[in-house]
């Protein structure tokens, strides 16, 4: 039978053909609407709103456990009015930041100076607008800063845990948790956070809630007492703790992964109105329920009563911290590519090998100085009051001086006199009383916790079996 009567020949061909061609664009176009809706849903998160859910996730988590502690050691009126002063600081500093940020951007990606795949970071800007010798010292406090936070997330999930089931000590929970970290190396970058940073949120709001209601359902235990400040090393120890709270480390990642970095100032704003509704109630009804006795329990839940509830929110505390780790180690991880020469590779699996060591060395800190609430002071005195308030407040100042700052030429011409002043302002500030005093009390404080728990504690402060 010839080709024309089986009706294929060169039209039967071409209809066949034609039809094969269109199955396939078919299946290409479901595969692109599917791939389209994975992108705008879940993957592929540049907007505002995913920049606030990154800037939420990051900004608050285990420290609204440790905050009641803060204000047995200030006090009421002191505790809340920190939080307020810290908070303008810390908006003041991003805003700032943004505006490095547009800077560095003109500097290098208009005219092609960097890779394409290459992602700014902190210390990169700032070395681009104000020398490298800042850009060094920035390097040097936020990394370190950055390790340290990472290491937080870790003990605070073996504290959690510990509180919900005391068989392992917290050590032992730590070699778990530990180990669960490396797979975060998985994740590319802050762009892909949408669903880990609303969950973030969800478990911190959810266990901010519960603190307040356990604490008012509980009510005040006997003979409670609430003296605030008793010595200057409390005091500024939990100042500096606040300080803490409100550094952003990260700001820059941030910015780099949104579709319109300009808006990331209005973003932090928010956040930080977003972080006082999550510590504010929960500090001073816990503190109101537990007074001084928080001085020896620097986590929440370390007092509050035994409950299904309270399980609940340990488990979402715990995943929380994981979101936090995944949040302030992804600079590491880049740091560390750049360092390795990995950072532009197409080969990802390439780069999540490369960043494993990173984690090896947060785990083995975590291990070392298990101290949950005293480091908090230690970073906000020694690392974030020089990353966050410090050093964005000289970098403009000299940025201003030598009219290095083309991106916002229309901004400081209208009060520039007055931004350099109110950088100068929170400078001073933040090295006096954080830097400092902190420094003075938060290293006085976690000189106490050595002497009595050592390095490669087992269980730090773990209630007495006796």
């Amino acid at each position: 039978m010839t080709g024309e009567e089986m009706g294929i020949g060169r039209g039967g061909e071409q209809r066949g053909m034609e039809g094969s061609n269109r199955e396939e664009k078919g299946m290409e176009k479901k595969a692109t609407s599917f791939q389209r809706v994975w992108n705008v849903a879940i993957w592929h998160g540049g907007s505002v709103y995913d920049a606030w859910l990154n800037s939420v996730a990051v900004q608050v988590g285990s420290l609204i456990l440790t905050l009641p502690y803060t204000f047995a050691q200030m006090g009421y009126w002191f505790g809340i009015g920190s939080q307020f002063l810290y908070g303008a600081f810390g908006c003041w500093s991003v805003y700032l930041i943004t505006l490095f940020h547009a800077e560095a951007s003109r500097r290098t990606r208009a005219t092609g100076a960097i890779h394409e795949k290459h992602v700014l970071q902190y210390h990169e800007v700032i070395s681009i607008v104000a020398g490298k010798t800042l850009g060094n010292l920035v390097l040097a406090f936020n990394m370190t800063a950055l390790i340290f936070v990472c290491v937080l997330q870790l003990i605070a999930c073996s504290s959690h845990v510990y509180y919900m089931n005391s068989s392992w000590n917290k050590r032992q929970w730590l070699y778990l948790f530990g180990a669960l970290a490396i797979p975060t190396v998985l994740l590319p970058s802050v762009h892909n956070f949408r669903v880990a940073s609303f969950l973030g949120i969800a478990t911190t709001s959810i266990t901010s809630a519960y603190m307040v209601v356990a604490a008012i359902q509980h009510g005040q235990i006997a003979n409670v007492k609430h003296q605030g400040p008793k010595n200057m090393v409390d005091f500024f120890t939990g100042a500096t703790n606040i300080l803490f709270t409100f550094g952003s480390q990260i700001a820059i990642e941030l910015m780099e992964a949104m579709w319109k970095p300009n808006k990331y100032k209005y973003v932090y704003i928010c956040t930080v109105l977003y972080t006082y509704l999550l510590t504010i109630p929960n500090s001073v009804a816990v503190y109101w329920a537990y007074g001084d006795i928080l001085l020896h329990r620097s986590n929440a839940f370390g007092v509050l009563p035994p409950s299904k509830t309270k399980n609940v929110c340990i488990i979402a505390m715990i995943l929380h911290q994981y979101v936090a780790f995944l949040l302030n180690a992804n600079p590491l991880f880049l740091a560390w590519e750049k360092v390795v020469g990995v950072h532009t590779s197409r080969r990802f699996m390439l780069r999540a090998l490369v960043r494993v060591p990173v984690v090896l060395v947060i785990w083995f800190f975590a291990l070392a100085i298990p101290f949950f609430g005293p480091i908090n002071s230690i970073m906000g005195a020694f690392l974030v009051s020089f990353s966050v308030y410090i050093i964005p407040g000289v970098a403009f100042m000299k940025a201003y001086s030598k009219k290095q700052l083309e991106t916002a030429e229309d901004e400081i011409a209208k009060c520039g006199p007055l931004m350099y002043w109110i950088s100068a302002i929170i400078a001073t500030w933040a090295f006096v009383f954080g830097f400092g005093f902190g420094g003075w009390a938060s290293g006085t404080n976690f000189i106490r916790q050595i002497q009595s728990f050592g390095f490669f504690d087992k269980c730090y402060q773990c209630p007495s079996k006796h």
